[in-house]
């Protein structure tokens, strides 16, 4: 632990927090009324820190597991790559733009709730990939490696899609935006960072 801490101390930190944040929502049902993103009143000029704060608790446990999995595959190597300020800034600023959508998008819809940590997540690994393009990813129930960048465009297919057509109450639109705000947010931080990702689906070293 002490060597991710060394490493990586802002995705230590997010780590242990969302763990914890999310555990305390699992057995006190009322910090999701406190914490969780209400479109609805952050329009109205109200709970405007939910944009943060509902980026810290999950739905349950599957929604937590697959997000903190997600999160450490790629996190810890993210902040070590680009240095903790920056990834420090295109975790929030990835969580707060992938709300920003939801925000308008449901300004009216009394009855509309979002929470995870999913538009941030989608921010770093999006990130991730502009690195690293060609890596191999892994998808349940299917046994060969997708390359990222393939991987990467299918998602945001499925996200645009799943976003007009799905009932399943997933918020798609947080993860496709989460997705470009890290891939905008990477390319203005870290200079000759399009010519490296280009330079590595080219296979020059």
């Amino acid at each position: 632990m002490n060597i991710y801490l060394q490493a990586a101390p802002v995705a230590s930190f997010v780590f242990v927090l969302t763990l914890i944040t999310s555990l305390f929502a699992f057995y006190n049902t009322n910090v999701y009324g406190k914490l969780m993103l209400h479109p609805y009143s952050v329009s109205r000029g109200a709970k405007p820190w939910t944009v943060v704060t509902s980026g810290l608790i999950h739905a349950d446990w599957a929604h937590l597991f697959f997000n903190m999995m997600t999160f450490f595959f790629f996190a810890f190597s993210l902040e070590a790559q680009i240095g903790s300020l920056r990834f420090g800034i295109i975790y929030f600023a990835g969580m707060i733009l992938a709300d920003i959508p939801s925000i308008l998008k449901h300004k009216d819809h009394f009855w509309y709730n979002s929470l995870g940590a999913s538009g941030a997540i989608s921010a770093i690994l999006f990130s991730y990939i502009l690195f690293d393009p060609l890596m191999k990813l892994y998808i349940m129930f299917i046994p060969i490696g997708i390359p990222a960048v393939l991987f990467g465009g299918l998602y945001l297919i499925y996200c645009v899609y799943m976003s007009k057509n799905s009932r399943d109450n997933i918020n798609h639109d947080a993860h496709f935006f989460g997705a470009l705000a890290g891939l905008a947010l990477t390319v203005l931080f870290v200079p000759g960072i399009i010519a490296h990702f280009l330079n590595a689906l080219l296979g020059r070293g």
